[in-house]
Parts: C-alpha cells; structure tokens; sequence
C-alpha cells in the first residue's frame, strides 16, 4: 500500500490534490520549482484563490502531513509515487507545449536513477492522445535507466472546477485510470479506495491513450454545450417574447441533455476549455481529420463578444466617450483566475472604443492587472464602480452581485443602465432603467426599458 505520495507542480490542480492527499492519512511532498510560491505555502498563504484551500492548507502543515520543496531528489527518495500536476499551455498554432511536462519527467528520471525502489508515476496534466505511451515512457527509461516493471506509470485525467476543485476532488463522478501495465493500475486504484473508503466512485481502467482522449473529449462536449445554447441565445434575440434561460430549462429537464453547461452568456474561457479544444481540433488535423464542428464551436464563442457589445451599443447608443463598469473579471466566479476571461476579452474589444472603464472584482483584481495595467480604472468595492457610470455590465456572475438592485443603480449612476451578460437578474426587477441581457428576445426588451422614459 502507498502511504507517502509526491506532487509536482503546485498550481490550481496540484496544490488542491497535495492538500486533499495530505488530509487523509498520506504523508505528502508537494513539489513546485517557482521558490516564492514554495515560501508563500510553506507560511500557510494559497498562492491562488479556490474555496477552503486556505483552510485545509494550514491545517495539514499545522499535522505535518504536507510539506513542500523545490528539490526532486527529495521528493523521489522520501515518498512511492508522484503526481504530474504541471501546466500544458497551448502552442501559438494551438497544439499542446510539453515543455513542462517533459522537464518534469526528466527531473524525475534522472532522480529515479538515484534510488533503488519501485516507483508510480502518476500523469495529471492533460496531454495528447499517445503522449505517455510514446514521448513521456521513453523520456523516463532513457533518463532513470529503468524498465518497465522497475517502475509504473498511469494516466489519470483531472476533472476539476476552478473553484469547486477541492469538492470534485472529494466527490468525483468517476476515477479513470489509463494504466501502462496490470501494477501500475492496481497501485493507483488502491491509493483512491484508501482515499475514498467505501464512497470511492464508478472507476474506468483503461489504457493511457483512451484515457487521454477521454479527457479531451470531455471538456470539447462541454464546450459544445455553452457554445450550442449561446447560438440559441442569439436566435432568442431576434424573436420577440424569447427567453433562452426559460428554453434552456426545458431542453435541460431532457435527461438526455441535461441543464448542465447550458447557460448562455460571454462563453467558455479559463485554463482548460480554450486550449483543449484548440489542441483537439489540431490534433485532428494532424491526422488528416478536419472536424467543422468544433471550429463552429470555437467561431460561435468568439461571436458571443461581438454579441455583447452589440447589445451594448443597443442600450445606451454611441459608446464612444461613456463610461463602463464591469462587474467581474475572473474567468468564473470563485476563482482569481482571469487565464482566457471572457470578461477580459470583452474589455479588450470595448477599449477599441475610446471609452473608459472601471472594474471589479472579488478576488481577481491583481491577476487582472497584468493583463490589463493601467487602461482602466480599478476599484476596491461594487459602489466605486458604479459611480459615473453609463453603463454597467455584469461579466462575472459572482454570488455578491446578485444582491445588486436597481435603487442602487440609480443612485450611483449617471445614466443607469444594465447589460447581464450572465443571466443573473430577473429582468422584472429592473424595469425602472434601460437593461438588457443575453437571450432576451427584442421586444420584451425594449418593454421593459421603455418603462423607464414613461
């Protein structure tokens, strides 16, 4: 049985997995060669924002059942397996950069000559069909001079939410375990039924390259998902009385659809659905595949930026000179994560129209501001944002804005006016100033702004 387990790279997949390990009687070694972060973990500080990981953090270092280092050789001798949690960012021409992950396998090849034991290697980063059997196997025999057998080696995708990671880690739907051989499987299954007891999931053993396709096609479904209800958001604008909140309901009551992943707004962003499905549409060109769905996937999110300024222009007319407030720019609520933000890209387009812009946020601000630096105006609370405004846009559906109302628009606002582009309001709320949202059909908008000059 594997009681001491390693964890590379201590970002939003790895930190949480370290720290889930650590609260359930393994003794964990996370692993990140950034020396800041290492020091900020080691004083009990999350480097990243995720709902009760700064809690649970403190709380397995306060045990000692987590500690941290920069040192592969450490981390090799003193546990029996190890987790490849590091980042595997696109590529200019959309496939996938393995830099960090062939760097981390060659650490720990390397280190693995140095000790004389039998060691699993667990793969988490999402990687391309075949990567583990053909480049990560070879890199670590021809590094750790072993063979298969003297070590084992898995695929083991991730499926988390930024944001609920630590509650998928806990209550995952399912485990799948792409195991290079019969041993290798069956070590890793035992480390999830210690770590699951009698609750552990539906578990999948496979090989490594379903396993890895499985994870691409994952998130591809789910991107096809939004992407498909955001086309029926842009339909239910044209028709007068239509609502895609109330369509995707019903369509969702469907057990075969599911109301899952069906929500219209800005699209699909973050760390993984923009690369996956990049990298998945690549990876089929590759091998002579042309899929026209997912391009169709990947076209309609972008129209859904245009659709928002569209709407935009639409509510207040010229917006040249106005100024905007947005609410929300991290990438989904709970999160500070602002990688590939919807919210971002749609400041991005509105900057091109000489307005200003203050922004908000929870818990992305300083994220933020390295993309953004100083082309707009940041501010600490939800009022300061408002104040002087012409228009206000909810980007970010975070749970402090729900209580926003229209009184409060009102008040701080020059001309109050309400794009949700998240679908958070109930529009008979607002019927006091000009609002509009996503999915709304035109004539129910315009009734209820036109209310407003009654």
């Amino acid at each position: 049985m594997i009681n001491r387990i390693g964890v590379v790279g201590l970002g939003y997949v790895g930190l949480p997995l370290a720290c889930a390990f650590a609260s359930k009687s393994f003794k964990v070694i996370g692993l990140d060669t950034d020396l800041e972060k290492i020091e900020l973990i080691k004083r009990g500080e999350t480097p990243i924002y995720e709902e009760g990981l700064q809690e649970l953090l403190r709380k397995v270092l306060e045990e000692k059942s987590l500690k941290v280092t920069s040192s592969y050789r450490e981390m090799v001798e003193e546990t029996e397996a190890c987790f490849i949690c590091v980042g595997t960012p696109s590529n200019p021409d959309g496939s996938v950069d393995l830099r960090y992950v062939r760097e981390a396998i060659e650490m720990l090849g390397e280190s693995l000559r140095r000790v004389d034991k039998y060691f699993l290697l667990v793969v988490r980063s999402t990687i391309p069909p075949g990567t583990t059997l053909n480049v990560i196997k070879r890199i670590l025999e021809e590094k750790s001079g072993r063979r298969l057998g003297e070590y084992g080696l898995c695929f083991n995708p991730e499926f988390l939410r930024e944001g609920r990671a630590l509650y998928d880690i806990f209550n995952p739907d399912r485990v799948i375990i792409g195991a290079i051989d019969e041993e290798s499987g069956k070590l890793l299954l035992d480390i999830y039924k210690k770590f699951h007891g009698e609750s552990i999931p539906p578990v999948l053993m496979t090989n490594p390259t379903n396993a890895e396709l499985i994870k691409y096609a994952n998130n591809v479904f789910l991107a096809t998902k939004v992407s498909f209800i955001n086309m029926v958001s842009q339909l239910c604008q044209r028709i007068p009385n239509a609502d895609v909140k109330v369509v995707a309901e019903g369509i969702g009551m469907d057990k075969r659809i599911g109301r899952e992943f069906l929500n219209a707004g800005l699209g699909w962003g973050g760390s993984c659905f923009p690369k996956d499905v990049k990298a998945f549409l690549r990876f089929g060109e590759e091998l002579g595949l042309r899929s026209k769905l997912v391009e169709s996937i990947i076209e309609i999110n972008e129209t859904q930026i245009e659709n928002a300024v569209k709407l935009a222009e639409e509510l207040v007319g010229r917006l040249e000179g106005r100024t905007i407030s947005i609410l929300g720019l991290a990438f989904k609520p709970n999160t500070d994560d602002v990688r590939e933000s919807r919210a971002i890209r749609l400041i991005e387009e509105l900057l091109k129209y000489d307005v200003e812009i203050k922004v908000h946020d929870p818990k992305a601000l300083e994220k933020a501001k390295k993309i953004l630096g100083d082309r707009v105006i940041y501010c600490k609370t939800i009022e300061e944002c408002l104040t002087g405004s012409d228009l206000c846009i909810l980007a970010t559906e975070w749970a402090e804005y729900k209580e926003l109302k229209q009184e409060m628009l009102k008040k701080y606002m020059r001309s109050p006016a309400l794009l949700d582009c998240r679908r958070l309001y109930d529009p008979g709320e607002f019927k006091q100033i000009k609002f509009a949202a996503i999915g709304l059909g035109p004539r129910y908008v315009k009734s209820l702004s036109s209310n407003s000059e009654e």
